[in-house]
């Protein structure tokens, strides 16, 4: 039997199901290969906005499956809203057995403050141009998918994977200044508000900064995303890391055997497991 990688907490964001760029599979090994007491899903797991009937691979339905199943298992599954799966937030607070769907959450980690949101609220295209941010993002789309395809071919070569978007992100001035910008802002706003660490994805950007300025200090983390970067959050030991797929790949775990004929309806048994469980749960 392998051993799973035991951690605190984990936290995943921007994995863009039903999205062509999701990389779910990838996502699924890593799950695969941890076993922490939380799962925090930092936003925009389900790809609302790119929604397509037609396209919901069984890849994606594995993801949702597996992460039903780390729930019954004892998993504490927290699901932070953002903005791709913005109906989601018609249902904050709510709670079933061990998942719960939240706007932000506040965790004291060891004596330390953490402050875990998406990010969209800061972000004035979203806010102020909504149509506009979604135009934008259907030309993403385009580009993700346009990129898969280079890459097919470029790993059928042996060559290095490339990335288009993440190449315009740190190029163009008005893209880098947008970044520092938000990762300022949340930063500065963290320390004002006490917190020893601020959490959030949204910008697809794995990243961890110390922060200091004349009122305090923080420490900004990005969890990155699930179509270019293939990056997580692992809180133990008392800190934190960026766990990055393609470098580290700590003995990764493939797709359980269980799970390899999985459809549609697998996915609503293992949601009716769960909700039996819970009410076993509740009668002891």
């Amino acid at each position: 039997m392998k051993i799973k990688r035991k951690i605190e907490i984990a936290v995943i964001s921007d994995v863009h199901l039903g999205s062509y760029g999701c990389h779910a599979k990838h996502l699924l090994n890593y799950l695969n290969s941890i076993e922490p007491k939380k799962l925090i899903l930092n936003g925009d797991i389900i790809d609302v906005w790119q929604f397509n009937k037609g396209y919901f691979p069984k890849s994606h339905l594995k993801i949702i499956k597996k992460i039903m199943n780390m729930s019954a298992d004892g998993v504490e599954i927290i699901y932070i809203t953002g903005n791709h799966d913005e109906l989601l937030r018609k249902f904050t607070d709510t709670s079933v057995g061990n998942i719960s769907i939240v706007n932000k959450l506040v965790l004291e980690l060891h004596g330390k403050k953490a402050w875990f949101f998406h990010g969209d609220v800061f972000d004035i295209s979203i806010q102020n141009t909504k149509w506009l941010a979604k135009f934008g993002s259907y030309g993403y789309q385009v580009l993700t998918l346009l990129n898969r395809l280079i890459n097919w071919y470029l790993e059928r070569r042996g060559q290095e994977r490339y990335s288009f978007s993440k190449k315009v992100k740190n190029n163009v001035k008005t893209a880098v200044k947008y970044i520092r910008d938000f990762e300022k802002v949340i930063s500065n706003l963290a320390i004002e508000n006490g917190y020893d660490y601020v959490i959030c994805g949204h910008i697809h950007l794995p990243k961890m900064e110390y922060v200091e300025n004349k009122h305090g200090k923080t420490i900004y983390l990005n969890s990155g995303d699930w179509v270019e970067n293939f990056t997580a959050l692992e809180y133990q030991f008392k800190r934190w890391k960026i766990y990055h797929y393609s470098k580290d790949k700590l003995s990764p775990f493939y797709v359980d055997e269980e799970l390899e004929d999985m459809d549609l309806k697998d996915l609503i048994a293992a949601i009716t497991i769960v909700e039996q469980h819970e009410k076993k749960v509740k009668k002891n």
